[in-house]
């Protein structure tokens, strides 16, 4: 293990009977990092999560926590907290006691435990609560209770398991930012599983995606949604069109029965699948010369707020459709509705080709 390595996965596969969840993961989370999973429900981020805690046990491969080899060792043994997406506290317990509970499994005086459950909810953003019981709180607040009593221990890794799914929208976005503000204030290395897109680019460092027991790609927000490595990425990570295209000359392809110019070189006459987000698609004046600029009509417009997603037509494109992001200003300043007319240039530098 790497000296800024905190755990380190190698070659970690589970299976299932005949069926195999995990195939031969690799993966290094270093100290300090946000790491989310993030893929499909049934590509195995939990199960994998849930083989790091040891609750369950990989078929084959190895795990190292700060230089230690865990594989085998049971949860309690395994220097980590653990907050999951039902929070799991004790409703005969109070606040206090539900947040003590690994401190007393450990025989930490009650003066000394009581101490660090009020130093953990002054952290969590409910100081004086420790009377309550869980039934009383709100579930963003139960899910702060269950977050402080995962720390109580300071635990060197911090496991979540889509900790913010069962609480609505607008409490999940202010408690994920609570929880990565928390994180970085405190320097614990944190591993969450999530399916949603918008948290993972919200709170990690880097993201791991995942598809069918594999990992298809990892790196940060950026990279993972600029430069998609596979088509399962790309077509899974935020809004995207998809383009059946043709390689022409050198940096040429033939999209429906117009030339467009790319950054890619690809044998004439391969068949190519064009990656291009809404964004990259810009409203922009006809010009001379420039081949990525063409007519098109509108055919739907659907409001997003200070955005609308735009679909578009254009018999250049043939049978394609595109769907454009335009600010609800500009749609008003041009006076566009359905049917109207607009000219748009596909980015070149932002085209993502897959043959």
């Amino acid at each position: 293990m790497t000296a800024d390595l905190l755990l380190e996965l190698r070659r970690i596969r589970k299976d299932f009977g005949g069926f195999t969840a995990l195939h031969d993961i690799d993966l290094g989370i270093r100290k300090g990092e946000f790491v989310c999973f993030l893929g499909p429900s049934g590509c195995g981020k939990t199960t994998l999560l849930r083989i790091i805690a040891g609750l369950e046990v990989q078929t084959a491969g190895h795990i190292e926590l700060a230089g230690r080899d865990i594989s085998r060792l049971p949860p309690a043994k395994r220097d980590y907290g653990i907050v999951f997406q039902s929070y799991a506290l004790f409703p005969n317990l109070n606040v206090a006691d539900n947040v003590a509970y690994g401190l007393t499994n450990r025989k930490v005086p009650r003066v000394q435990a009581l101490a660090r459950v009020a130093e953990l909810l002054n952290l969590v953003g409910l100081p004086g609560s420790e009377a309550k019981y869980p039934a009383q709180l709100s579930g963003g607040q139960q899910q702060r209770i269950a977050l402080a009593r995962a720390l109580a221990t300071a635990p060197g890794l911090l496991l979540l398991d889509e900790p913010l799914s069962a609480l609505d929208a607008i409490v999940r976005v202010k408690l994920r930012q609570e929880i990565r503000s928390l994180q970085r204030q405190l320097g614990v290395t944190t591993v969450m599983v999530t399916h949603d897109q918008e948290e993972a680019f919200a709170v990690a460092d880097r993201i791991v995606v995942m598809n069918q027991g594999a990992i298809e790609q990892v790196g940060d927000a950026m990279q993972v949604y600029r430069d998609p490595k596979s088509l399962f990425v790309a077509d899974f990570v935020g809004r995207i069109n998809v383009l059946a295209a043709t390689a022409l000359a050198a940096g040429r392809l033939r999209i429906g029965t117009h030339e467009f110019h790319c950054e890619h070189t690809f044998g004439h006459g391969s068949e190519l699948r064009v990656y291009l987000r809404p964004e990259d698609v810009l409203a922009r004046p006809i010009t001379d010369g420039d081949p990525n600029v063409f007519e098109a009509q509108i055919e739907k417009i659907e409001f997003m707020g200070p955005y609308c997603l735009v679909r578009v037509g254009s018999p250049v494109l043939a049978e394609h459709r595109l769907t454009v992001y335009l600010s609800l200003n500009y749609l008003a300043e041009a006076r566009l509705e359905v049917g109207s007319r607009l000219p748009l240039r596909m980015m070149p530098e932002r085209m993502r080709i897959f043959e």
